[in-house]
């Protein structure tokens, strides 16, 4: 990875789980930090079962399996220009917040799909 290191998507209760994420996604927004041409924070990536229960995750979280990321943004601004980056990547799961914005690849649920929280 060129802009992010692996602790960056560590589970606050697991030393090194960054390590779990999925390669592909890895890459997949390594390239879109190039696009975005601006920092990018990480608020959540792999996550444990037990730390997914304290956030408030849903029992079938990509984040359990290293197939998401939550990405900080909180403003229309950036979020505009981060959604464009997003998509141009190939990023087709996408959830919205007013505080970030939720990227996966998870084959297993629907595709070409964005929602709000």
């Amino acid at each position: 990875m060129k802009h992010f290191n692996y602790f960056e998507f560590d589970s606050p209760d697991i030393q090194g789980s960054g390590q779990l994420m999925d390669s592909k996604l890895l890459e997949m927004i390594d390239l879109v930090r190039d696009k975005f041409d601006k920092p990018i924070h990480i608020n959540s990536g792999y996550r444990t079962e037990a730390h997914n229960a304290k956030v408030g995750g849903k029992s079938n979280s990509s984040h359990l399996k290293g197939l998401a990321i939550d990405i900080a943004c909180n403003n229309s601004r950036d979020r505009h220009e981060l959604l464009w980056c997003l998509q141009d990547i190939g990023f087709n799961r996408i959830g919205i917040s007013k505080t970030f914005i939720h990227v996966d690849i998870d084959k297993d649920k629907d595709k070409n799909v964005i929602w709000t929280y």
